[in-house]
């Protein structure tokens, strides 16, 4: 049996990956924000995989929901280090960073809407 294709986790890789590379060469300039960057843009993929082995959808919802924190996060810290010239523009991190962040928080609002049907109001 194929293994399924997982898009939020892939992505979530993905951007860990061109975030360690990116706050390697940010540690030269400016070694606290390449942290700052380092710590958010890679714990968005360790959340998203613990949510793999929820054992709850609340459980779920709860890593996804602090995925995307990280993620608003990361996506701060890209920000700051392109508007202060630290970095220049990436585009193609930028519309993942963005993706992501749309994409967790679509996973977030499904989940919780879920786990809210589960139990009504008043059960």
């Amino acid at each position: 049996m194929e293994k399924r294709r997982n898009v939020v986790v892939e992505k979530a890789y993905e951007f860990a990956i061109s975030i360690v590379h990116l706050s390697s060469q940010v540690a030269n300039k400016n070694e606290i924000l390449a942290n700052q960057l380092l710590r958010s843009g890679t714990s968005v993929g360790a959340n998203v995989n613990e949510a793999q082995a929820a054992l709850t959808k609340k459980e779920f919802a709860a890593k996804m929901s602090i995925a995307a924190k990280e993620m608003r996060e990361a996506r701060y810290w890209l920000m700051l280090l392109k508007d202060t010239g630290i970095i220049g523009q990436d585009i193609k991190l930028e519309e993942l960073a963005d993706e992501l962040v749309r994409l967790l928080t679509s996973i977030v609002k499904s989940a919780q809407s879920s786990f809210s049907s589960d139990h009504p109001a008043g059960a």
